[in-house]
């Protein structure tokens, strides 16, 4: 296991490094890098990003580092498009993203306290045109967000946040609630809060398949609250047993890199995050 492990991490950052080179210095001059849609297109389930990975720039900024990435598939994060945002921005910015070649399939990750906030994510993702919305309904508000689900036909993906999340730490305390609610109301796993909550992500996702809409991909440093965000394949998740228990499931959702280390300059570690994940994702074929 070890010598697999280290031989497509090898392999992960060679990738990576030939990413990331044309990519220093680079990151926002809005001219698209080396990489295009190669990797993509040899993927066996698509990977994308999560928009929180670029909360530290702006639209134009962030569609030009995912250009760079030949990363295809965003999670859009409401700091880039505003949620109370006219619907002129929402035309002008989706269309550049479809100009760039990126699928924004989701929206989020979006907090709903009040049926306020609940109208107000279900009326964002509709205008936006996605059938799906990564969300945090309180728990009083839950019973009402199912009946957006049905009102709007429009998926919810509710995401654990790890150990010091009051409402749902790990995937169980999401399922335990939505277990016996309509069909279109599932999860979004975040692998790494899973793992730092105790939990092993190669076996939720087996264990909640059947309301398993989406993913949030990242590496931590240890398996407790105290576990620090890092480069994948740097930390201890077991990405060739996560990408087993997805192929064995058939999931058919989208793997998005949620990269929370050095934000500020992150297009290297997010490179090699990518490199990394894709090269499990083609040893595991």
């Amino acid at each position: 296991m070890s010598s697999r492990r280290n031989f497509i991490q090898q392999t992960a950052l060679g990738l990576a490094g030939s990413v990331a080179i044309p990519l220093l210095g680079r990151a926002t001059s809005g001219q698209p890098g080396s990489v295009e849609s190669s990797a993509a297109a040899s993927e066996l389930m698509p990977v994308g990003v999560a928009g929180y990975t670029f909360a530290k720039f702006d639209t134009d900024q962030s569609i030009a580092m995912m250009k760079k990435l030949g990363a295809h598939n965003l999670s859009l994060k409401e700091i880039h498009l505003p949620l109370n945002s006219s619907d002129e921005r929402i035309k002008t910015d989706m269309a550049k993203y479809a100009a760039a070649g990126i699928n924004v399939y989701t929206v989020g990750v979006i907090y709903m306290k009040t049926k306020e906030a609940v109208d107000q994510a279900f009326q964002y993702a509709k205008k936006v045109g996605v059938g799906m919305i990564v969300g945090v309904p309180s728990y009083d508000v839950l019973d009402y967000s199912e009946a957006q689900v049905k009102a709007y036909d429009i998926k919810l993906a509710i995401h654990n946040h790890g150990p010091s999340d009051p409402l749902y730490p790990s995937p169980k305390d999401v399922y335990d609630r939505i277990k016996d609610k309509d069909p279109r109301v599932g999860l979004c796993i975040d692998i790494g809060h899973t793992r730092r909550a105790g939990v092993l992500p190669e076996q939720v996702v087996k264990q909640y398949r059947d309301r398993l809409f989406d993913l949030h991909i990242k590496d931590v440093t240890a398996g407790v609250e105290s576990g620090k965000a890092t480069e994948i394949g740097r930390g201890i998740i077991d990405f060739p047993a996560l990408v087993k228990a997805l192929k064995k499931i058939h999931y058919k959702g989208v793997c998005s890199i949620e990269y929370e280390k050095d934000m500020t300059d992150p297009m290297v570690g997010i490179s090699e995050s990518l490199g990394y994940f894709r090269g499990v994702l083609a040893a595991e074929g």
